[in-house]
């Protein structure tokens, strides 16, 4: 009986199977990941800025329902926002849209009573830390006695 010859290999005994990435391909997978988050991370940033400043606007109905509430009862609005039941005259509001302390470093807004008479009020909310420099376009959100809302930003867009 013959043995018959094993058929050499094609590929040379130097020829291994490839494991991992070439250096090549793992620069082309770095500049993929980078295009996309040059793409994404503006605008998951432009939509923080504007639950946020949701959340504000939200603050300032609030106060202002406690506002008419204490004009029903008292025949003046507040000038004071612990008259209307807050800790403070002036108060911190955190990106869950929750009272904060002063110094915490999630708040994002200062609600306010900017000018009160007995027969007006303004309120604001004036951005905090990276929020007063993500929403540039809106900064400071308004709202009076009369139901006006504004901002002091140059967007028409705000409310």
């Amino acid at each position: 009986m013959t043995t018959a010859a094993r058929p050499a290999s094609s590929h040379g005994a130097w020829h291994k199977r490839q494991r991992g990435m070439s250096l090549l391909e793992l620069m082309v997978v770095v500049a993929i990941v980078t295009i996309i988050a040059s793409i994404g991370y503006p605008s998951y940033m432009s939509q923080i800025t504007r639950a946020n400043r949701t959340a504000a606007k939200s603050f300032l109905l609030q106060v202002a329902d406690r506002q008419e509430q204490f004009f029903a009862n008292n025949k003046r609005y507040a000038n004071d926002l612990t008259n209307l039941g807050y800790g403070a005259n002036g108060f911190m509001i955190d990106d869950q849209g929750a009272m904060t302390a002063a110094g915490a470093d999630n708040r994002i807004y200062r609600v306010q009573i900017n000018a009160a008479t007995p027969v007006t009020y303004t309120i604001a909310a004036v951005p905090q830390l990276r929020q007063a420099g993500h929403d540039t376009q809106c900064l400071t959100l308004t709202l009076t006695h009369a139901g006006q809302r504004g901002q002091t930003g140059p967007s028409t867009d705000c409310w």
